[in-house]
């Protein structure tokens, strides 16, 4: 008997052990969490102060005039945090460019709706532009992204005018150079009498927006001379349907814009998202999102 309870306690031991160190294994296996080099508050409303999370390259200083890009969570004008882009962030910083991701204001924080989000990312860009000398980036070559309501706010500064924030100047434009958007919630209203999207959320969304759904869709206002787009999206995105994103491809080429749509089959919705699936998406994203902005000169080849 007691040779039994000593063989149980040693397997009980050994299954112990094994455990820790596979759990530890897999720990050690994890990179470190990308930090940004600092943060900065873009805008103050009322007592509430938006910040700006900055990656900066090894190196960088004010006189490097960089080009730059500003990316927006997703999260459904809801929540979500600035730390869903860090990696990609830190990736373009390591490839050159000043990085950043902007906090903006979501109604589970800030009983806001989704028009205050379209001022808060018009703002960003504009502090970014404003502030550029200090920054070192090049106010000629800001991008814009964003996924999903985050990927809606970057498409509406490529796209919709108006919905600024009141009492602030809009002598700097608000429009990106470039657009990089990962399943972006693009087509809001009907199109051709029938609506793309879930009819039940399609009920709610003034009360989101607002403003009228129409205001607020980059589809219904794409027009010539917007920026260079690429849209990657999941085919089997069934939160933003993948013919939304047909759908304003068609509408940018049909003005004579440059978009390019990256489908991936089998995808859901924030398949781009870092840690996915082993990084198999992210990685042929990361690889498609250097290439395009290497072709616009943003990158070096």
């Amino acid at each position: 008997m007691r040779h039994l309870i000593t063989a149980i306690c040693l397997t009980a031991m050994l299954i112990s052990t094994s455990t820790l160190f596979a759990q530890a294994k897999k720990k050690q296996a994890q990179p470190p969490k990308p930090e940004p080099t600092r943060t900065e508050v873009y805008k103050t409303i009322g007592d509430v102060e938006l910040r700006m999370h900055i990656f900066e390259p090894a190196g960088h200083k004010p006189s490097d005039n960089r080009p730059a890009i500003v990316f927006f969570f997703g999260g459904g004008w809801k929540g979500g945090t600035p730390n869903q882009f860090y990696t990609h962030c830190k990736h373009l910083a390591d490839k050159g460019m000043l990085a950043m991701s902007a906090e903006y204001r979501v109604s589970s924080r800030h009983n806001t709706t989704a028009d205050k989000c379209v001022a808060d990312a018009k703002s960003s860009m504009r502090w970014i532009r404003n502030n550029a000398v200090k920054l070192g980036v090049n106010p000629d070559m800001v991008a814009a992204g964003g996924g999903s309501a985050g990927g809606h706010l970057a498409a509406c500064l490529g796209t919709i005018e108006g919905f600024n924030e009141s009492g602030e100047s809009t002598a700097t434009s608000s429009v990106p150079q470039a657009l990089l958007l990962f399943n972006p919630a693009c087509v809001l209203d009907m199109v051709d009498g029938e609506t793309p999207i879930d009819k039940e959320k399609y009920a709610g969304l003034e009360a989101r927006m607002g403003t009228k759904p129409v205001n607020l869709s980059p589809y219904h206002h794409v027009k010539k001379d917007a920026p260079p787009t690429i849209i990657f999206h999941g085919i089997a995105d069934t939160t933003v349907p993948y013919r939304t994103a047909e759908l304003f491809t068609n509408a940018m080429k049909e003005h004579g814009n440059r978009c390019e749509l990256k489908g991936y089959p089998g995808q859901g919705h924030g398949f781009f998202n870092y840690g996915r699936d082993k990084n198999k998406a992210y990685d042929k994203i990361e690889k498609q999102v250097d290439a395009f902005l290497v072709s616009l000169g943003f990158l070096e080849g």
